[in-house]
């Protein structure tokens, strides 16, 4: 521990920020303490809304939905860029790909007013929204460049991975949330004794 305090007045020494808060200072700065615990992802009027809403059961078809066509549009985008056959139902994919995020995008919007009153980035959700708009974006590139022919195929095809490697990460956020919502509704269950999800 006295290295980092040899760091900590090492920093202090240079540190002129006038605004301590902002940059991250307190007046407790280096001693320890326990960790916040995390703000909770919904509260208990947000989960009943959830739960009710007709919304929910929308986005939890149309995510595997989405998926699969995923698995299967990206397993012919890279079949034709690699044999060069197979362009017609590689763009036919990506279209499709596109137009379920579409829907998933409004589905979402919907679900999230529904849910935290909101039509877009809800604190509970505002990173994966704004990851969402750029994979929205490129999707949205994809479709410029088909429709008006100002890229080639290959391009495209380019732009379509490059689009699928966002959707995959923003899903992974998706992903995490799931599993935060349901660590959170497993342990109020556990210190209510009851069963809330």
């Amino acid at each position: 521990m006295s290295g980092l305090n040899f760091v900590y007045n090492l920093v202090d020494s240079m540190d002129r920020c006038p605004w301590g808060t902002v940059a991250g200072r307190s007046n407790a700065r280096h001693e320890s303490s326990p960790p916040a615990p995390p703000a909770p992802l919904y509260t208990p009027e947000e989960r009943l809304r959830r739960d009710q809403t007709p919304w929910t059961l929308v986005q939890g078809i149309l995510a595997p939905v989405q998926f699969i066509v995923f698995l299967v549009s990206l397993g012919l985008v890279i079949n034709y860029l690699v044999t060069g056959s197979g362009e017609t139902a590689a763009t036919v994919s990506i279209v499709a790909k596109t137009l379920i995020l579409y829907t998933i995008m409004i589905t979402g919007a919907i679900w999230e007013k529904v849910v935290f009153g909101c039509y877009l980035f809800a604190r509970a959700f505002f990173w994966e929204d704004v990851f969402s708009f750029l994979v929205l974006t490129l999707h949205t590139v994809y479709l410029w460049g088909l429709l008006t022919g100002s890229l080639t195929i290959q391009q495209q095809m380019y732009v379509a991975l490059a689009a699928y490697a966002t959707y995959v990460v923003n899903a992974g956020q998706f992903l995490l949330k799931l599993r935060a919502a349901r660590l959170q509704a497993e342990a109020e269950a556990a210190s209510t004794g009851g069963s809330a999800q």
